[in-house]
């Protein structure tokens, strides 16, 4: 890349000079009229060794300028404020890069720093017998983002799933359909949850039920088992194809629980420790909290599944790394699960990777499946496609159902992936699908967009031709965004943060709409297949950059 290379020529300036520095940072101007990179390198030094800024930023600029005379991909470096250097690309760098963009087709972006990795991505885990709610989207929605940034650093990725088929949940949502046979398992879930709370015999009873779950001793509990559990399953799968995620392992805990058991077993007096009954990790030890991983009935918790399921995967797939995508809520107890892996497993807990999510919440606030009050992932789904749709009331388009519930899809997962994934968001209905910009159908039409020039293009027969310049004089703004690309990527997937390519993406749609909303691309003209290439390098950049985000976008809209 561009940025490696001018690095490398600022730290051999900065050495002739007598100097050392261990990382130069570089970054992009917010203005693009201050260059392409800029750096701070000489206030950082300054600092140190006593000298103006100013000054020594000139004497880096002139030692880079021997060095590294106007050639390589730097057409000037200038002094700016109190020392920053601002970097200017030369049009021929830019010229070349969109050459690469459209050699590098589907790969454009792409990298090989995971080459030799092998990453199991655990996400989505939705538990049978619950309803599928739209905390579960927002997993989802990063979890096969990060999978894809993981795939498309090269790495072997593995798309897991880990559900929760036996506990009390099971137990509440059995009883309540024993009750009311007529219900949903989902909803019988809530008036088992109920009874469980309010009545002390219908406590008892469930509790009861959950020993059944466990060692299948009651043929009536077992059949309503089976049944729930393969409805449950057969309903997620029918949402995964909304999404566009195929998942290639699944976990349950009906498999870890017993490993699980045994493992905390094994250890007591070592790592874990006898009280009441039940078998705890005493977590103060290390500064956490103490949490149950046995429980007074003889029954392995969900830390204990877990600490199972971290060596189930490593059995199965034999991973490097192992990302796990759960809510923000799980944060502390989490940390205890590594806790306590990290003294029996060590190495699988030193490869584990736990990333939290926020809330995703509509205007009416907060949805609870302990109360039945939920809001559902397919029910939102469903919502934000019926707007689409009444859109789309007066198009001609063909297909319009699936266009549909591209876009509605696209919407949401925008939503959820515009901004940092620890963060909780409020669902928007508007903005998500507006076509002003800072939404997913604004990215989908902005790609349609660029299909459509690119057609009419062929139909004119007019090629896509690099020997031709454009008919401006100074390097477009579209030009100076799409060689970032693969540094976007590169960030995204070093932080597990894809809010990086959603942001990016806007910025070039932004930038392509302007272009082609003054520049008149397809016409008799000499630049014009210079200007068709520039819009088959956007197209390849947006489509990629959506095939990462997990959006798939209509063919037209």
């Amino acid at each position: 890349m561009i940025r490696d290379n001018l690095k490398e020529a600022i730290k051999t300036a900065v050495s002739e000079l007598g100097l050392e520095i261990e990382d130069v940072h570089l970054e992009h101007p917010a203005d693009l009229t201050n260059g392409d990179y800029s750096t701070n390198v000489a206030m950082v030094l300054g600092k140190k060794v006593g000298k103006n800024p100013k000054e020594l930023a000139q004497e880096i600029v002139d030692k880079i300028s021997e060095n590294n005379p106007p050639a390589g991909g730097v057409e000037k470096a200038e002094v700016a404020g109190a020392g920053f250097i601002n970097f200017y690309l030369s049009q021929e760098f830019f010229k070349e890069s969109v050459e690469e963009i459209l050699k590098a087709g589907d790969k454009w972006g792409s990298n090989d720093s995971l080459k030799k990795q092998k990453t199991i991505v655990e996400y989505t885990d939705p538990n049978p017998f619950k309803e599928f709610h739209i905390g579960h989207l927002m997993a989802n929605s990063i979890g096969e983002s990060i999978s894809r940034l993981v795939e498309f650093s090269g790495a072997q990725t593995k798309r897991a799933n880990y559900q929760g088929d036996v506990g009390l949940h099971v137990a509440k949502a059995i009883f309540g359909k024993q009750n009311n046979p007529e219900m949903a398992f989902g909803t019988a879930y809530a008036k088992g949850n109920s009874a469980y709370e309010e009545d002390e015999n219908a406590k008892e009873e469930i509790k009861e039920i959950n020993k059944k779950v466990y060692d299948k001793s009651d043929d009536e509990v077992n059949k309503l088992y089976d049944e729930g559990r393969k409805v449950s399953l057969e309903h997620f799968e029918e949402i995964y194809k909304k999404l566009g995620t195929k998942f290639d392992e699944y976990f349950f805990e009906s498999e870890t629980g017993p490993i699980g058991k045994k493992l905390v077993e094994e250890n007591v007096g070592k790592v874990f420790n006898e009280s009441d009954g039940a078998v705890i990790f005493k977590g103060e030890d290390v500064g956490l909290h103490t949490r149950v991983f046995i429980n007074s009935e003889g029954l392995p918790t969900y830390e204990a599944k877990d600490l199972a399921l971290a060596k189930v995967k490593a059995d199965r797939y034999g991973h490097d790394k192992s990302i796990v995508i759960t809510a923000s809520e799980q944060k502390e107890y989490y940390k205890v699960v590594l806790a306590s892996m990290k003294e029996i497993f060590p190495d699988l807990s030193e490869n584990t990777k736990h990333i939290t999510h926020g809330m995703l919440r509509l205007p009416s606030g907060k949805m609870s499946s302990r109360t039945g009050d939920v809001i559902t992932g397919e029910s939102l789904i469903d919502e934000v496609n019926e707007k689409v749709l009444e859109k789309m009331k007066d198009s001609e388009l063909e297909n319009k159902a699936e266009i549909a519930e591209q876009v509605a899809v696209g919407a949401i997962k925008y939503s959820i992936l515009k901004q940092s994934a620890g963060k909780d968001i409020i669902f928007d209905y508007d903005k998500s699908l507006s076509f002003e910009g800072d939404s997913g159908p604004y990215l989908q039409y902005s790609l349609v967009r660029a299909n459509a020039v690119l057609e009419k293009a062929k139909a004119e027969n007019i090629k896509s031709d690099l020997s031709k310049d454009g008919p401006w004089t100074e390097v477009i703004e579209l030009e100076k965004l799409l060689y970032r690309f693969p540094e976007v990527v590169e960030r995204a997937n070093a932080e597990y943060e894809p809010h990086y390519v959603t942001t990016y993406l806007t910025e070039l749609a932004g930038a392509f709409n302007s272009f082609y909303a003054n520049t008149k691309i397809v016409e008799e003209s000499e630049s014009a297949p210079y200007k068709v290439a520039l819009t088959e390098a956007f197209k390849t950049t947006i489509k990629n950059g959506l095939w990462l985000l997990g959006i798939k976008t209509p063919e037209r809209m």
